[in-house]
This record gives structure tokens, C-alpha cells and sequence, in this order.
């Protein structure tokens, strides 16, 4: 029993470390969420709760700040930030995007810049925790994503994406070796629909 036990935590903290997506659960994803709970947030009326759905599949912070500019200034579309975000591509989001962060700095920015291409959450926990104490490295990861390269991420590290299946983890495991992301996307367009398709492309990379 004893060594069962030590097994699971183990391997509870090895997942902790491969994960390519930051522990996001303090924050909602705009992919992922209802009407009900979008109008719940401050701020955001049925209608920018209407568009924010119509303009799904949301693959960047950028294409989420543009529906939000409509409707809200910067103060307000902050405040949002603190509760909904979509995660950025820590190795191609600007620095425009990156500033989008609730209290981000001019300094951290060019920080998440300067260790650029990022292979995982590790590296990025270990580069960050250089300027700011680990609870801060804590609330910065729920904004980012290390992507993932289609031909040799785990069928584990796939399952950090947001709202992914096993299934899904399973078939993008199935197709490889994958030679062109045209493949992947003939592919997956078997099982989930084309906006789908994109949604979970935006985590990934072929190398």
C-alpha cells in the first residue's frame, strides 16, 4: 500500500513538471465557457457574451482583446483579464499580447521574450522564478502555453490542453509521424469539426 501510494505521488508530480499548459484553473478559457457564465463576469453584457462565442475558435490573446475593445475600455477589459484569458504561445504571442497580462511589466515582458523558443512549463517556472517569488510564477503560468510539437509530445503533456480528450490525445498519437500540419488537420477533421480542429492546432508545432 505504502508503495502504492509513493507511486501516485510520483507520478502526480511528474505531470506537474511535463505539462505544457500553466495551471489555468483560476481562469476561464473563451473557447470553453457558456453564455451564463461569460455574463457572469464584470463587464461583459449578453451581447459581448453573444460575441465573444460567435467569434470562437479564439486561438490568441489578440483576437480576444479585439472583441473585447469593442464594447470595454482598458480598465475594464483588465479586469476581465483577472478571470477570462486565452493562454498565449509563450515562443510567438508579442509583446503586445503579453501586456494583456493583468499586472504585467514592461520588464517581465521582455523577460518572457528573452528565453525564447520555450520547450516546457518547466523551463519557463525555472526562468521566471530568476525575477519574481514563486507565487507570482504561479499566477503568470495560468496565462501561457509551451507548445507542443505534434511528432514526440506525450499522449500526457497533450492532455493539458484545454478541453482535450483522451480520445483526441489518443488520435493525435495515432497519425504520427505527421510530415505537414495539413496532415493533422485531414486528420483530426475526421473526428471534431473544423473549428475544433483549429482550436486545438493553436497549442501545437511541428518541428
Amino acid at each position: 500500500m505504502r508503495n502504492t501510494i509513493i507511486l501516485i505521488l510520483c507520478l502526480g508530480i511528474s505531470a506537474g513538471l511535463t505539462a505544457q499548459v500553466g495551471n489555468n484553473s483560476g481562469l476561464l478559457n473563451p473557447n470553453l465557457v457558456d453564455k451564463a457564465e461569460l455574463q457572469g463576469l464584470p463587464h461583459v453584457s449578453e451581447s459581448l457574451a453573444q460575441a465573444i462565442i460567435d467569434a470562437r475558435p479564439i486561438t490568441t490573446p489578440a483576437q480576444l482583446d479585439a472583441v473585447l475593445s469593442a464594447s470595454l475600455n482598458a480598465d475594464q477589459k483588465t479586469e476581465v483579464y483577472g478571470r477570462l484569458f486565452r493562454p498565449l504561445n509563450l515562443n510567438t504571442a508579442s509583446e503586445d499580447e503579453i501586456m494583456l497580462i493583468p499586472d504585467m511589466t514592461g520588464r517581465m515582458a521582455h523577460e518572457f521574450e528573452e528565453y525564447r523558443p520555450y520547450s516546457s512549463m518547466t523551463q519557463f517556472r525555472r526562468e521566471m522564478g530568476k525575477y519574481v517569488d514563486e507565487n507570482e510564477v504561479a499566477r503568470l503560468e495560468q496565462y501561457v502555453f509551451a507548445p507542443m510539437d505534434l511528432n514526440t509530445t506525450s499522449e500526457e503533456d497533450f492532455m493539458t490542453i484545454p478541453g482535450m480528450t483522451g480520445r483526441m490525445a489518443h488520435e493525435f498519437e495515432e497519425y504520427r509521424p505527421y510530415t505537414s500540419m495539413e496532415q493533422f488537420r485531414r486528420e483530426m477533421g475526421k473526428y471534431v469539426d473544423e473549428d475544433e480542429v483549429a482550436r486545438l492546432e493553436s497549442y501545437i508545432t511541428l518541428d
